[in-house]
């Protein structure tokens, strides 16, 4: 369970976060990290007639981008071998100036843990989407279950995932890492809320003891109730576990959003009204129970929007999504969800 002195002394009073306020963009101290950064072809914004991957050894940052530029990291893994095919992140860099600590991050963590085909190469056009506003964007691929992943190796592949943050910010100083957004879908949201989350983590727990840590969370038609989701049966929730609340309670209580609010990371929740994978309850009650607990976060619902539509690119919706993501980023820390209206 959590101590609530160290949560203190890890992140310091809401109070003193919001001081800091988004207009600084310096990065606090971070520790090396390790392995090496590989980086994989610099695209053109253009889907169409990129060139093959390449590897770079040697990675510049330059100080102006004329276009839109991405760039595939292969992370390192902390508790076994990594896989190639699967341990990658996607660094976006949008085109302009690229002063030290001056282009705001966001991370993405996709759903489809389980049994669907849905990876990071999805949200290639959220990625582009938002680098159009000014953002550098992360795009986390990881070892989901069936091709290597499961209870922990898949929540030890999100933590390492965040974690080389800190390596890729000494290789492009120009991002800024030190308040900054992680957003999720599905059971990726679930992931990100715990990533956002993992400094109040004892020794013992999967992903204690983050290099990285997003001070700001997007939940979009998340699993944020692990609880309530396994209860009802989501496969996805219970292969990721690897198991039901009372086979591996422990494990709940590590990674469920809904029993670790921190109340200095405020959380938005978007849902689709028509979403009957992960109906809108557990939204709802993510939100009751992290304001009970003190925290911030509230809940925006998309008319008629379902599980898949919500992250498309041809839905109405989509621009609102994009506009919450980037609203949220920006806005001062104690404002975030007061500011975030899709």
């Amino acid at each position: 369970m959590r101590q609530a002195a160290a949560v203190t002394q890890a992140r310091g009073t809401g109070d003193d976060m919001a001081r800091r306020g988004r207009a600084r963009r310096i990065s606090r101290p971070l520790a090396a990290g390790t392995g090496a950064l590989i980086l994989v072809a610099t695209l053109t914004a253009c889907v169409t007639g990129s060139p093959e991957p390449r590897t770079v050894t040697h990675p510049d940052s330059p100080a102006h981008l004329a276009e839109v530029t991405v760039q595939r990291i292969e992370y390192p893994t902390s508790h076994e071998a990594p896989d190639p095919a699967q341990n990658w992140a996607d660094l976006y860099l949008p085109a302009g100036e690229h002063r030290d600590h001056s282009v705001p991050l966001a991370v993405i963590i996709h759903g489809g843990v389980a049994q669907d085909g849905q990876g990071a190469d999805s949200f290639d056009s959220l990625a582009r989407a938002l680098t159009v506003r000014g953002m550098a964007v992360y795009n986390i691929e990881y070892r989901r279950v069936g091709t290597g992943g499961g209870w922990p190796t898949t929540y030890n592949d999100i933590a390492d995932a965040l974690d080389h943050v800190v390596e890729v910010n000494e290789k492009f100083p120009a991002i800024a890492t030190d308040d900054e957004v992680v957003v999720g879908h599905s059971t990726g949201a679930q992931f990100a809320a715990w990533g956002g989350t993992r400094h109040t983590l004892n020794h013992n727990e999967v992903g204690a003891f983050p290099a990285f840590r997003p001070t700001r969370i997007v939940s979009i038609a998340g699993t944020l109730d692990s609880v309530f989701s396994a209860r009802a049966g989501d496969d996805r929730v219970l292969n990721a576990i690897g198991g039901t609340p009372l086979q591996v309670p422990a494990r709940y209580a590590t990674v469920d959003p809904a029993q670790n609010v921190d109340p200095g990371t405020p959380v938005v929740a978007i849902h689709g009204t028509a979403d009957t994978v992960v109906p809108p309850e557990n939204s709802r009650r993510y939100v009751e129970a992290a304001l009970k607990a003190g925290g911030k976060a509230e809940l925006t619902l998309l008319e008629g929007e379902d599980h898949a539509s919500i992250v498309s690119v041809d839905s109405p919706a989509y621009p609102k999504v994009v506009d919450a993501i980037v609203n949220a980023s920006v806005a001062e820390l104690d404002k975030v969800v007061e500011t975030v209206n899709p």
